[in-house]
């Protein structure tokens, strides 16, 4: 049984690039998460990445790499979370993990990621996270979850006019939704000006880099909520991706 101890030096020092030093139960778990996520991938497809050195740098690393972007100081003392369109877990679940003060909701579409995050909670033991099965343009017009997070992240999910109409209505007002992307953001910041103002917010940090160790290049987008959601918004589901706010 592979163990956390497996992990290769590249890794670790990966994450120590990022100012990230995890104990050994921290990597049993990552160990865990992973081999669940090979186990499964093998019935659905969860992942397109595979192999345990690809899996932890592109989706463990680049899921924590979001300290580039939101102090650790602040995600060390916890805040709380969601994950829209988390997929598989990514980035939510590995912050779970890296954060445990934090409260993570993992959100998705789709009831099969839902199982496999369920299962994966499960074998871990993660107690500071839970699961919601749903469109996000539901949810975030739902009391429960509107305007209830410090944080909303998302990764690889859509476009970012698109992606802010998803996010931004889970966020409190003070509250930051910072989106993963890559070197599109450039064009899709240039069409998405009028988004960030309808939906209450400020274009707050950008931040370029490669992953640790690696060519992967990334950016960061954190947006600030700065004033309350209009309640038309979010739009009916299927309406954000066809009919872009612009």
């Amino acid at each position: 049984m592979q163990t956390g101890a497996d992990f290769n030096r590249t890794f670790l020092d990966q994450l120590e690039e990022l100012g990230i030093q995890p104990d050994s139960r921290q990597l049993d778990m990552l160990m865990e998460y992973y081999l669940n996520l090979e186990d499964w991938n093998q019935r659905m497809n969860l992942t397109a990445i595979n192999g345990l050195d690809d899996v932890c740098t592109r989706h463990f690393v680049d899921s924590l790499s979001i300290v580039k972007c939101i102090p650790k100081e602040e995600l060390e003392k916890g805040l709380s979370v969601i994950d829209v369109g988390t997929g598989a877990g990514f980035p939510g679940m590995v912050l779970a993990i890296a954060f445990p003060g934090c409260r993570i909701t993992l959100a998705d579409s789709l009831n099969k990621r839902i199982r496999f995050l369920d299962d994966t909670l499960e074998k871990l033991g993660l107690a500071n996270v839970t699961t919601v099965h749903g469109r996000a343009e539901d949810l975030g017009a739902a009391a429960a979850y509107r305007e209830k997070f410090d944080l909303a992240v998302s990764r690889a999910v859509s476009s970012l006019p698109v992606l802010l109409e998803y996010c931004l209505p889970f966020v409190r007002t003070g509250g930051r939704f910072a989106a993963y992307k890559g070197e599109k953001l450039e064009a899709e910041l240039a069409v998405s000006s009028k988004a960030i103002k309808v939906l209450g917010g400020t274009v707050r940090d950008r931040v370029s880099f490669e992953l640790p160790g690696t060519d992967y290049f990334r950016e960061l987008l954190v947006v600030e909520k700065t004033s309350a959601t209009p309640a038309r918004y979010p739009r009916k589901a299927g309406t954000p991706s066809a009919s872009p706010i612009g």
